[in-house]
């Protein structure tokens, strides 16, 4: 049975890597406009579904990892940012402040699924406009939930974090790799 990973991010391409040789990635393009009436976990598992879904529909024989991350600071789930000013925007929000990141994973072969959500809480510093429009000019926020990347440049604007950090990079390794063992029974 191959497996496939339902994304195009080259972060979860490479830490998949770390758990397994051989695999396949195929982006699923789904919407992922936020909708209001759903919580943020049952949001983030939901968007994992769907793209596990979708890649599974065009290969139905093989194992298919779905994965989706969001940022959410109080109530507001932030995504990823559309132009550098909304960047901006998510970034002043998360500046001094405590926010969750939970990544889910969904994981679904003709016999089974398999479906977790990571969280972890991460602390920003207090950020000048000019740190976060130096951080902006680095282009490392683009196609990134809340509008950074812990594991390059954004890293510099966290204070700390709990929990998870590959929840934060986006997908849970760990949790990945005892997620697949139970697809081997």
């Amino acid at each position: 049975m191959t497996v496939i990973l339902a994304s195009q991010s080259p972060r979860r391409k490479e830490l998949l890597a770390k758990i397994i040789q051989e695999f396949q990635t195929m982006p699923a393009d789904i919407d992922e406009s936020i909708i209001g009436e759903l919580t943020p976990l049952d949001y983030v598992l939901e968007m994992a579904q769907k793209k596990a879904q979708l890649i599974c529909k065009q290969n139905p024989h093989n194992l298919v990892i779905g994965s989706d991350t969001i940022v959410v600071v109080g109530d507001e789930i932030l995504g990823k940012p559309q132009d550098d000013q909304e960047a901006f925007e998510m970034l002043r929000k998360l500046s001094g402040r405590k926010h969750q990141v939970h990544t889910s994973v969904y994981m679904m072969n003709p016999t089974r699924i398999e479906q977790q959500i990571v969280s972890a809480e991460v602390t920003f510093f207090d950020l000048t406009d000019d740190e976060i429009r130096e951080y902006i000019a680095t282009g490392e926020h683009l196609d990134k939930a809340g509008a950074y990347g812990i594991q390059g440049q954004g890293s510099l604007l966290v204070e700390g974090i709990k929990g998870d950090y590959y929840a934060i990079v986006g997908f849970p390794i760990a949790q990945v790799k005892r997620m697949l063992a139970k697809f081997q029974d």
